[in-house]
């Protein structure tokens, strides 16, 4: 399948491509740059230099995990505890690789490998949408120019976000902290519209956080062990219906 008409006669088959992905993945750019802008701002607020922000925004490229990370070092809690933290909550990664891969075929695995690493939320919906492209001439680079689209304004902005940290007031900055909150939240709640149970596994999470707390567990050995069990949680809570 050729998407590549006559109207298109003046462009490469590559440029078009290139084109077509940017476009495909500027809605991504549109939800990326505050939030990254406020990572930038955290993560500053919380210590870190602006290499140090830049360069976890390029090698981690994960917003929630980024977040909790700066919340952690924010806090204290020790580099062991950070990683096994994001690790856990940075596993839904491996099974998003899993079926991207299988979804485009028609793509070699010399791209399919270093384009999954550059999967998040956000960019793997976009490219569920876009499956014929796999299938076209250069369709590779489609999926590449969406990528890298993300992947560039999220370390741009993250940039930006830390160069802010250094001039805005404290006050300001500090009162950015609730944004860790709202982002959970804001991808917790459509969830729990569609299925009520969601909610009792966040609610499950947070009570198992509580109690780590309350017993005497470092605040970072909670949240693994509150992912950890929340998530097992969801066995039990959700189940599917038989048919």
């Amino acid at each position: 399948m050729r998407e590549y008409t006559a109207e298109n006669q003046k462009m490469s088959p590559s440029m078009y491509m290139v084109r077509k992905g940017i476009a495909a993945g500027f809605p991504i750019v549109l939800g990326y740059l505050p939030v990254a802008i406020t990572y930038g701002v955290l993560a500053k607020q919380a210590g870190m230099s602006l290499v140090e922000l830049t360069l976890m925004s390029a090698l981690v490229f994960a917003g929630a995990a980024q977040f909790m990370a700066v919340n952690m070092i924010a806090v204290g809690t020790g580099i062991l505890e950070i990683i096994a933290a994001t690790f856990v909550l940075n596993f839904r990664h491996f099974v998003m690789s899993f079926s991207f891969i299988n979804r485009l075929r028609g793509l070699d695995l010399k791209w399919k490998a270093p384009l999954s690493l550059g999967l998040t939320d956000e960019s793997f919906a976009v490219t569920a949408l876009h499956t014929k492209e796999a299938k076209m001439e250069k369709g590779a680079l489609f999926y590449t120019a969406i990528i890298l689209t993300a992947y560039l304004s999220w370390v741009l902005g993250s940039m930006l976000g830390g160069l802010l940290g250094e001039v805005i007031p404290e006050k300001l900055s500090q009162s950015m902290g609730v944004a860790l909150y709202a982002l959970f939240i804001g991808l917790l709640v459509p969830s729990v519209k569609k299925e009520f149970r969601v909610g009792l596994i966040a609610i499950t999470a947070m009570l198992i956080n509580f109690i780590c707390v309350q017993l005497g567990m470092s605040a970072g050995w909670a949240i693994v062990a509150a992912t950890v069990f929340g998530g097992m949680s969801g066995i039990f809570l959700i189940k599917e219906e038989a048919e």
